[in-house]
């Protein structure tokens, strides 16, 4: 579930889930990868915990985000959110989409029958 690759200015960015997104301002998010055993060639897999800048509270638990390498927050906050890749709950990823559009056409067909 790791994409890591270099994003802007050559910034480390990767894609992972989020487990925590209860503090203010900040998400924690899990990256899992698989690494082969050097001696018995076992592919195991690993996970590594990020804490995240996520301004406005955006991403949920179970979302599946994209962060990028910044400088220091905190102690531990060193990466930033970019985008939320994947809602966990289904919901409209793009602010474009008005969620009445879709729905009041549905309700007002239902009350003409």
């Amino acid at each position: 579930m790791s994409d890591k690759k270099a994003g802007r200015d050559g910034r480390q960015t990767l894609v992972g889930r989020v487990v925590s997104a209860k503090m203010k301002d900040t998400i924690v998010v899990t990256e899992e990868r698989l690494v082969q055993h050097a001696v018995y060639k076992k592919y195991m897999r690993r996970r590594s915990k990020f804490v995240a800048h996520d301004p406005g509270n955006t991403a949920k638990e179970g979302d599946d985000v994209e962060i990028m390498q910044t400088r220091p927050m905190s102690k531990t906050k060193n990466w930033r959110l970019v985008r939320v890749v994947k809602r966990s709950h289904g919901g409209v990823l793009h602010a474009d989409v008005d969620v009445a559009d879709i729905v009041a056409p549905k309700a007002a067909a239902e009350a003409k029958s």
